[in-house]
């Protein structure tokens, strides 16, 4: 590589309305060494690991073994076998108590449950959404919602010996949980709740566990009590599905999906209710209860606010989605950029050889530049998780009341709750993109099933619309922006309110949530020294969230005209913003990625050999998401069209610079090497693979 990274970040550029152009660039990054030091691989890992490194490592032991493969022959039936055996595995390891609180019998520790399921989706997203059914959905729902008399279903359920369901998704109604359609009505004669599907819209479908292992299901329907015309609001019921001879109990009906586009393994079925009577007790009533006599009491006043506090309880599952796609991500990459090194293709003309892959910059762009956004979303992964940890603790030592929480503490829970949906969106995103980019990478090798790279594609397909639909919950990240908005303006005064309109991002930025000090002092130090090298930490940070916080004002503006219409002319006006709300949430979250990496460079000791690798890896992250919004920028004169030719130019030179370095990235994943070394990788050799 030449030295265009320093040549470039040096060109002249126009002056730009929100930060006149340096004097001087102070932040130039030189090219990385040639020869890679494999010290760096270690020092990412740490880095990547945060927190979570010993767990990690100790999974990663376990999964280096074929048996955790995806089987990819035999009947639906056999895949969908195969899988027991690997919970099994998982279950002996003690991983299935980490599910649970303390108070259950669990070990109380749900940032382990999160990231057994992510570290395990690096091998199989089957056997990982087979084991969150069990543990996370169904036995969450029991551990959260339900009290003391539920207790006895927990040890069961982590031993296996109790599979269950969590039947909360229609045919009707999937993202609109408020307005299912299933009902529970109370019978006070017989201290009885009626269970019914009243249409078939109401049919609960795409349910793990129901087609073939499932005895027990977790019921969400309108609870009905005697004398009250209106529903209660959506609760949760315990609904056996399954006799002890593994017939449908009077009453349910099962159905079989069958054959779907992806996660052959896991039995998703469907579940219908005709007058199914259950015990009283079997309403999981932590928010929500119902005596002998039908009269119902809840801790909660408020409807809307119980249904989102039942809701919120079980974002666990949705934190790991996110991360088990992106530890496929991983894989995939980890497996494609290993081929990009080995497989020849094309000479330079004369007698010279066919050069790897990885040496034509095309190929460099299309793989580094989604695993440098994987290193950011594993680093925010790492983040979120820890917060969830947090806030169980809190809820364990009784430090937080879910039901009447102080105000600090719930701004905090829906600051998370807006993270996890927010970082289950853009992971699920990242990787629908990603692995196909890897499958397409690979040529015809990577079509071949044994090669793992189709089987991750299918099997991740549907993580962009099951535990929330990616368009509704970037929405979620919007509407807790939103919030926070009004509520910060709020605080400010008339002054204030002047000042805010000449500098959004200096007054707002302090007020939100998530910065760290690391990100914060080096937005200070960009500052303070006027510095907008493309390449300074602070800087890109503040173009990132500039760009959010931008988005957001305007629609405020937008929602606040809203608020002066009656209701059904408001309604046409949200929808008419949708495009807007959605446009905030992906910006927030490519911002928060960036902050991560951030935060995780003044991490790294200065004499790491890391450090630098780690600088352009943040460095190609935060400017090819500027190329990608380049049309903002240039539109909102924040970036001159030669400022976003230097980003461009320079996204290319650092994809050059990091490429002798790209086994060194994938080998920080620390995936066992079980999993990514697949056939073709042990035919890419001077010759080509046999395809």
């Amino acid at each position: 590589m030449t030295s265009t990274i320093r040549s470039r970040a040096t060109s002249k550029a126009q002056a730009q309305p929100k930060a006149p152009a340096p004097s001087k660039d102070i932040h130039i990054p030189s090219p990385l060494p040639t020869t890679p030091d494999a010290q760096a691989a270690e020092d990412l890992r740490k880095i990547l690991d945060g927190q979570f490194g010993e767990l990690r490592e100790d999974i990663r032991e376990m999964l280096d073994d074929s048996f955790f493969l995806p089987k990819l022959d035999g009947t639906i039936d056999d895949m969908r076998d195969a899988l027991l055996p690997v919970l099994e595995r998982f279950r002996d390891a003690g991983y299935s108590y980490d599910s649970f609180s303390r108070a259950n019998g669990g070990s109380g520790k749900p940032d382990r449950a999160v990231i057994g399921l992510e570290t395990l989706g690096h091998a199989d997203l089957s056997a990982m959404v087979k084991a969150g059914v069990q543990w996370g959905l169904w036995g969450g729902a029991i551990d959260n919602l339900g009290t003391e008399r539920h207790r006895h279903y927990i040890k069961p359920t982590m031993d296996l010996e109790l599979m269950g369901v969590y039947a909360m998704t229609e045919i009707g109604h999937g993202s609109n949980v408020a307005q299912l359609q299933t009902t529970a009505t109370y019978d006070p004669e017989t201290q009885e709740f009626i269970i019914n599907s009243p249409t078939p819209s109401a049919m609960k479908v795409f349910l793990g566990n129901a087609a073939r292992h499932g005895q027990i299901a977790a019921v969400f329907a309108q609870l009905y009590t005697p004398g009250v015309a209106e529903s209660h609001g959506v609760h949760c019921l315990v609904v056996p599905i399954r006799d002890e001879n593994h017939n449908p109990m009077p009453g349910v009906t099962i159905g079989d999906h069958g054959r779907k586009g992806g996660l052959l393994g896991v039995d998703n079925g469907t579940l219908s209710f005709d007058n199914v009577r259950i015990p009283r007790e079997n309403l999981l009533n932590r928010f929500g209860d119902v005596d002998e006599a039908g009269n119902y009491t809840s801790p909660i006043e408020s409807k809307n606010r119980r249904f989102f506090t039942m809701l919120s309880t079980l974002i666990r599952g949705r934190i790991a989605v996110g991360g088990a796609a992106n530890a496929a991500t991983r894989t995939s990459l980890d497996i494609a950029v290993r081929y990009a090194t080995q497989r020849r293709q094309f000479s330079p003309g004369g007698d010279a050889p066919e050069k790897r892959l990885i040496e034509h910059r095309s190929h460099r762009l299309r793989l580094l530049i989604p695993l440098a956004k994987s290193y950011a979303l594993m680093l925010l992964q790492n983040e979120v998780t820890a917060r969830l940890y947090e806030q169980q603790r809190q809820i364990a030592e009784g430090i937080l009341d879910l039901a009447n929480p102080t105000e600090e503490q719930l701004l905090a829970s829906r600051e998370l709750e807006s993270w996890a949906a927010g970082l289950k969106a853009i992971s699920t995103r990242h990787a629908t993109r990603t692995i196909q980019e890897c499958r397409e990478a690979c040529g015809g090798a990577g079509y071949m099933a044994e090669n793992l790279l189709t089987t991750f594609k299918a099997d991740s397909d549907v993580f962009t619309t099951f535990e929330g639909d990616n368009t509704v919950l970037i929405q979620m990240v919007g509407k807790e922006m939103l919030t926070a908005y009004a509520r910060d303006m709020g605080d400010l005064s008339t002054i204030d309110m002047v000042r805010y309109g000449f500098d959004e991002v200096s007054d707002l930025i302090r007020r939100r949530s998530g910065l760290h000090k690391t990100v914060q002092s080096a937005l200070d130090a960009a500052r303070r020294s006027n510095d907008n090298s493309l390449f300074h930490a602070g800087y890109q940070v503040s173009l990132l969230e500039d760009r959010s916080q931008s988005i957001l004002k305007s629609l405020a503006g937008r929602m606040r005209a809203a608020r002066k219409l009656d209701l059904e002319d408001a309604a046409i006006e949200v929808d008419k913003a949708q495009d807007h709300l959605i446009a905030a949430g992906w910006a927030r979250m490519e911002s928060l990625a960036l902050q991560s990496l951030v935060e995780a460079e003044g991490k790294l000791p200065k004499n790491s050999p890391a450090r630098q690798v780690l600088e352009q890896v943040r460095d190609l992250y935060a400017l090819s998401t500027i190329v990608e919004n380049a049309g903002w920028y240039e539109e909102h004169n924040v970036l001159s069209s030669m400022r976003i030719r230097m980003a461009r130019a320079a996204v290319r030179d650092l994809v050059d610079s990091l490429a002798p370095w790209a086994e060194v990235l994938v080998d920080a994943f620390g995936i066992p090497k079980s999993i990514w070394n697949v056939p073709m990788l042990n035919q890419a050799g001077v010759d080509g693979p046999r395809y």
